[in-house]
């Protein structure tokens, strides 16, 4: 039976044969992985091989061909086996955080939800800032300590404290320093907008007095042009007069 070579088994899609409490049968091991199948699917051949092993080995080798018995491989006559899948997902595995510590052993389907509450499992420190890794089951001491811990006022006030104000902090000082700081605000925008509004009032009286002074200019105007209209009128009969005479 022919066997990938070392660089397509580094990329393993299966799981580690390790983990698990008992050795898993010959039959549930990849051809190409060594490991135990990871959502197996069968090829047209019918050898089995986890699903993300085969499609590399398609993608890397020049003929699509079956790694076990070199007959041709079409990707789209690869099926997956759901059954075998739940088979494996029932399989007994060593917690993967065991080397520190973690006695349990669970299925392998139960992996994902177990590793979510895992005593055992290295996190990193939710305090922004704080790069400290550590186990889970450490980080309420770790909270204790970290210079970056904070958290909302238990007694509901909103205000965000450290080690260092928690302390000190006191719900009504600290909300009345907000009263008042929103107070001032508030006058001082008040303030700015009677500015503004002055301003604004002033701006209009001295639109009203422009548009007066323009108002009597235009009366004068038309004024000058009614008597300049009567002396024409004038000086036009008294030429008419003159040449009759003559």
């Amino acid at each position: 039976m022919h066997f990938a070579d070392p660089d397509m088994s580094s990329q393993s899609g299966g799981h580690d044969v390790e983990l698990f409490v008992e050795t898993p049968d010959y039959d549930l091991i990849c051809t190409i992985c060594q490991g135990v199948l990871r959502c197996p699917v069968r090829a047209a051949c019918h050898h089995i091989f986890c699903k993300k092993c085969i499609l590399q080995w398609l993608k890397r080798c020049r003929q699509q061909t079956c790694p076990c018995c070199r007959k041709p491989v079409n990707q789209s006559l690869i099926f997956v086996m759901f059954k075998l899948s739940k088979v494996i997902g029932r399989l007994k595995i060593k917690c993967k955080n065991k080397i520190r510590g973690c006695p349990h052993t669970l299925a392998l389907s139960e992996q994902y939800c177990h590793s979510m509450s895992c005593l055992f499992e290295l996190i990193p420190c939710p305090y922004q800032g704080c790069r400290a890794q550590l186990l889970r089951r450490d980080l309420d001491a770790h909270a204790r300590h970290c210079e970056h811990w904070s958290q909302p006022c238990h007694m509901g006030c909103g205000t965000v404290l450290s080690h260092r104000t928690q302390a000190k902090h006191n719900c009504y000082r600290q909300l009345r320093h907000e009263y008042e700081a929103r107070q001032k605000n508030h006058r001082a925008i008040a303030a700015a907008l009677q500015r503004k509004m002055r301003r604004m009032q002033s701006t209009m009286a001295d639109m009203k007095r422009q548009i007066g002074l323009i108002c009597e200019s235009l009366e004068v105007m038309d004024e000058l042009e009614e008597v300049e209209e009567e002396d024409l009128g004038e000086t036009s009969g008294s030429f008419s007069s003159s040449t009759s005479s003559s």
